[in-house]
Order: structure tokens, then sequence, then C-alpha cells
């Protein structure tokens, strides 16, 4: 194995221990992540309800 390789395999299989040994530690990132893709599907509503809602208003005329 090339020795940068061997470093990142190390590397990861000690993050890789400590995650096993403490499984609550990756909650935090799982939380985050479901956080980061609840806001994104908040702002594509929004983006759509902006849309109609000015597509309608456009739409009257008086």
């Amino acid at each position: 194995m090339r020795p940068q390789l061997r470093i990142v395999w190390t590397v990861l299989h000690a993050r890789w221990d400590q995650l096993r040994r403490r499984p609550e530690a990756g909650y935090s990132t799982e939380a985050v992540l479901v956080t980061a893709l609840l806001v994104v599907a908040a702002i594509a509503v929004i983006a759509i309800i902006v849309g109609k809602v000015t597509e309608k208003a456009t739409g009257i005329t008086m």
C-alpha cells in the first residue's frame, strides 16, 4: 500500500473505533444533516409559493 493510503486508512480506522465506542457521537451530525435538509425543503416550498402568488398577482387586471 502507498504510504498516503496507509495514513488515510489508519486515521479512518481510528475514527471508526472511536465512533463504535461512543455511538451517540454521530447523532449531532445526523441532526445537523436532517435540519439542513428541512431548511432546504422549506426554502423550496417558499420559493414555489412566492412564484405562484407573483404569477397570480401579475394576472390581475384592473
